[in-house]
């Protein structure tokens, strides 16, 4: 069964997060330039988290795992195509594997979680 999202509301989220993808390192104003998509949308980070746990990690994790993994951004309609196919395409057995795989390497990104986390803070006092 295909999840409902609303495309337009998750894909700006789905852009600003690529930038964890990217095999090169994200400076402070990568992270406000995050925080600030984040805190304009209509979800909260622990939601936000989520999407980026079923949604985007799927497909972009693999950049990460890539010595020649792509450095300087994702186009952003090869990223929503492929966000959207995923997701349409889900199977059970897919959803088990980014669990374990969610699993294995969610640490890759836990640095930027940890910045992401403190520029949303600092946006929302």
């Amino acid at each position: 069964m295909t999840p409902k999202i609303n495309i337009e509301d998750h894909k700006p989220i789905w852009i600003a997060l690529s930038d964890l993808y990217v095999d090169n390192e994200l400076q402070d104003y990568d992270f406000k330039r995050i925080a600030s998509v984040i805190k304009k949308s209509k979800y909260s980070i622990r939601e936000v988290k989520q999407i980026d746990r079923k949604e985007i990690f799927p497909v972009l994790f693999w950049n990460l795992l890539s010595v020649a993994g792509n450095w300087t951004g994702f186009q952003e309609e090869w990223l929503v195509n492929e966000i959207r196919s995923k997701i349409q395409k889900k199977t059970l057995f897919q959803s088990a594997f980014n669990r374990f795989m969610y699993f294995c390497f969610k640490g890759m990104n836990k640095d930027h979680w940890i910045k992401l986390e403190k520029k949303y803070l600092e946006l929302s006092s």
